[in-house]
């Protein structure tokens, strides 16, 4: 199996696009994974997205991106797994670059989910949902994942400020990225004031409804070496894992078993503990869910999350930096671009082009993003070589 690197990034605005269609979002992201990895050719195209059937009415979306980005008659396919989409895409491209398949492969993911009303946006993602278990009884996700958060908080001792700082943090790191839906400073007061969604979670901790798409260009290391143009960046890890769709199937509510075994897998693969990873971005679809994520990726113990964000472990200028993108909760989340707009703030962070949200001396970062309710989980671990 061949060594990959990601040779080119490319991302969209996110937020409510009005002008831009599913295919425009994800040509103009495509395009510039394209310019910045100096091809102008692809053997492949693997996109993610979760619903386009839902959202915009369009399936068979492989061969018509593959037509609008004037790659074809390359291969095209889409991928899905949930707002697990985008990760996917990246794993799928991976396997056909570490196979031999194919030397460049563009993977991306994009989603347009503003032009259909709230209603059948909320209908669409409870799709991620066990349908006869969950959605056919009026469940939705924010109504599971506030499930997840009372039981965090009955059997850890989590506070409602904790839940709250993971949406003051995300919003601070978004101010800084210019890509991001909401350039907004928020207090853990108004998290705290803000409308009653599912109890206790309110609007505040709930991530947006967005357009947009991200790329990325993958290529065997040695393609890479001879393009010379930035800092290689090493898939040094990709792995994935799934749990049950239904919450109530599952042994521990708080526990997100598909993220931890992923997890697991990635580490090994990268021959690292959860101490060598530098900083990541996680899937904070909901303020709990980062509090979750820290404690099945082992960067601390179970029960820990809500305390650890609380003391600043993961702040920008913390021990374990999480989501300086800003997050899905403040960068935006098109459920099928989600995973490949955390690949492009890694990429970003271990170049050295963050710019005023910029790490000190990263060498490797994760990236986690989730299906569901963590029905699936996509785990890669990069680093600079």
């Amino acid at each position: 199996m061949r060594d990959v690197a990601i040779i080119g990034i490319g991302m969209t605005d996110f937020g409510e696009l009005w002008h831009d269609s599913l295919r425009d979002l994800f040509v103009k992201a495509a395009l510039q994974a394209m310019d910045d990895a100096g091809v102008d050719h692809i053997d492949g195209l693997v996109a993610g997205c979760m619903s386009p059937g839902l959202f915009t009415g369009q399936e068979h979306i492989g061969s018509l991106l593959a037509d609008y980005l004037g790659q074809a008659p390359v291969p095209g396919v889409r991928v899905e797994s949930a707002c697990a989409s985008g990760g996917m895409a990246l794993r799928t491209g991976i396997a056909y670059v570490a196979s031999g398949m194919h030397d460049i492969v563009l993977c991306g993911g994009v989603e347009k989910m503003t032009d259909v009303s709230g209603a059948q946006a909320t209908y669409a993602l409870a799709t991620a949902a066990d349908q006869e278990m969950e959605a056919f009884h009026g469940v939705t996700f924010p109504g599971l994942y506030a499930l997840i958060a009372t039981a965090h908080m009955h059997k850890y001792g989590t506070k409602r400020e904790d839940l709250a700082q993971v949406a003051v943090k995300n919003h601070d790191n978004g101010m800084l990225n210019p890509h991001a839906q909401y350039h907004m400073k928020i207090t853990v007061e108004q998290v705290i004031n803000s409308v009653k969604v599912a109890d206790p979670l309110n609007i505040l901790d709930c991530s947006p409804i967005t357009d947009g798409a991200a790329a990325v260009i993958i290529a065997p290391v040695e393609v890479a070496k001879k393009l010379k143009k930035k800092p290689i960046v090493k898939v040094a890890a990709s792995a994935h894992a799934t749990d049950t769709i239904a919450l109530h199937q599952r042994e521990d509510l708080t526990w997100l078993k598909s993220t931890a075994e992923a997890a697991a897998s990635a580490y090994k693969q990268a021959g690292v503990k959860p101490s060598d990873i530098d900083f990541a971005e996680v899937h904070d679809c909901f303020t709990i869910a980062e509090i979750c994520v820290l404690e099945a990726l082992g960067v601390v113990k179970r029960g820990q999350g809500g305390k650890a964000t609380r003391d600043g472990l993961t702040a920008r200028d913390g021990k374990f930096p999480v989501n300086t993108s800003g997050g899905l909760k403040s960068k935006g989340h098109p459920v099928g671009a989600t995973g490949i707009a955390q690949i492009h703030e890694i990429v970003t962070q271990l170049r050295g082009e963050a710019g005023k949200r910029q790490l000190k001396d990263v060498k490797r970062g994760l990236a986690q993003n989730m299906g569901g309710s963590g029905g699936s989980a996509v785990v890669h671990i990069l680093e600079v070589l």
